[in-house]
């Protein structure tokens, strides 16, 4: 008598299949990661820092001499920073010497809410506050009690169930790490919503002291930030942007020079700021290349990989005793990339990632604009890179894009996002796009308005 009849075998066999095929279609979606909408904060025109607004400022400090407006001179001239910058209201108002706890909610609070504001309106139809699942707020340097979280579920009254992360101290490469975040949490849970909030608070850390290597940031930074919108849901891959493919982060902390190189500190006078120290690129230059040896073997094709060794073993073989190896890194990147966006956190740094990995000027055009028109706004600052891609029409459907982002640490936190569909949307870019990249191409009016501070008659009086 036999066990089991061919129809029984049959079905057996059947339902084992569907049962596997499930649990991998299931696993699957789970690793899905869809950008479905983002937002980036664009201030009132009352709060732009033109060369006027931003000579008041450095007049106010008083503890300036002629050598150190003349650093602030060369220093903004080369910063690659436009006039249309946004400054903290207490800053603007005269009071950065004295901020207070209020000035600093009322930044976040502008900042947060009025890029979740115009998101929930973008996106009406599609998803509600209710249907928010997980919410991560990174803000390096404030971290209030009750959290900026907290105060985001409350002004749009989230689920009492939320997963709720309130990141600080991250610097400018906390967004890509809540992206991350966000990624990993979507692996045990289905069908998610999920918003990413990247900014930073800059009028109550606003530098007042004397020390050239704390007065970078004073230059650099300005008001700025970002809200995203992710779900892991596959019945909404036809309305996403684009897809998250991978993300990588690496940390290089463990060394002395790298953790000190961008810190928050007092300087010999008790004045609070930002140090950035010389070691800075070279910081973010080991980081970057830890991060791209895990990155790059997981998004370039296999047989760029297999020339790329080729080439190597061959030069490691050729190459003799005391002659140089070419430089770069030898891959062809574009084989497996269309579009590198990078963190606009400073000419220098931008150039340097540009060159080290081989890009042309069309490429870093966008990092290059985000920082004119917007400065360094922190862990906010990749999206207005992306908005500008996206309002010159760079994105079309099937390109791969890679977020590159530095931070204090030192890190490296890079992804890489698969474009869904055309798009052209100008976002926070519309009022501007249209002049980019001829407006960056104009002399620097700083130099044009102050360059008499370097007149030699001047070093015998005090400004």
């Amino acid at each position: 008598m036999e066990l089991f009849s061919l129809p029984s075998l049959f079905l057996v066999s059947t339902l084992f299949i569907f049962y596997i095929s499930k649990y991998v279609l299931n696993k699957r979606n789970q690793r899905n990661c869809f950008m479905l909408h983002y937002e980036c904060y664009k201030g009132q025109d009352e709060r732009k820092l033109d060369t006027e607004t931003c000579a008041k400022i450095v007049q106010r400090n008083e503890n300036l001499g002629l050598e150190e407006y003349r650093f602030l001179l060369r220093t903004m001239v080369s910063s690659g920073i436009g006039e249309e910058t946004y400054g903290p209201r207490n800053v603007l108002e005269g009071r950065e010497a004295s901020p207070t706890l209020l000035d600093a909610h009322s930044e976040m609070d502008e900042i947060m809410f009025d890029t979740l504001d115009k998101l929930f309106h973008k996106t009406k139809g599609l998803v509600s506050p209710s249907d928010i699942d997980i919410l991560v707020v990174n803000v390096s340097l404030f971290a209030p009690s009750p959290s900026l979280t907290s105060r985001v579920i409350n002004r749009y009254k989230l689920r009492e169930d939320i997963k709720s992360f309130n990141l600080s101290g991250l610097g400018c490469s906390a967004s890509v790490i809540s992206i991350d975040i966000v990624q990993r949490i979507f692996e045990t849970r289905e069908n998610s919503f999920a918003l990413v909030v990247s900014t930073e608070t800059m009028g109550p850390h606003w530098y007042c002291g004397k020390d050239r290597s704390m007065m970078l940031s004073n230059c650099l930074f300005r008001a700025g930030g970002s809200s995203v919108l992710l779900t892991n849901a596959p019945r909404f891959k036809n309305r996403a942007l684009m897809k998250l493919v991978t993300a990588v982060r690496a940390h290089v902390g463990s060394e002395d020079e790298a953790y000190s190189c961008c810190i928050q500190m007092e300087d010999k006078d008790g004045h609070p700021g930002f140090l950035l120290t010389k070691y800075l690129q070279k910081a973010a230059a080991r980081a970057l290349t830890l991060n791209l040896k895990v990155l790059l073997p997981r998004v370039l094709p296999l047989k760029e990989l297999i020339r790329y060794a080729i080439v190597r073993a061959f030069k490691g073989i050729t190459t003799t005793k005391g002659e140089s190896r070419s430089s770069g890194i030898g891959l062809d990147l574009f084989s497996g990339l269309d579009h590198f966006c990078i963190h606009p956190g400073g000419r220098a740094i931008i150039e340097g990632v540009g060159k080290s990995l081989g890009l042309t000027e069309f490429d870093i055009e966008p990092a290059r604009m985000a920082l004119h028109r917007f400065g360094n706004t922190s862990s906010g600052g990749l999206w207005y890179v992306l908005g500008y891609m996206e309002a010159k029409k760079r994105l079309k459907k099937g390109d791969k894009i890679l977020m590159m982002s530095m931070g204090a640490g030192f890190e490296s936190n890079n992804c890489v996002w698969k474009v869904l569909k055309n798009l052209d949307d100008k976002n926070v870019w519309e009022d501007s796009i249209d002049r980019y990249p001829e407006t960056s191409k104009i002399p620097n009016p700083f130099l044009e308005k102050y360059d008499w501070i370097n007149d030699d008659t001047m070093s015998f009086v005090r400004v």
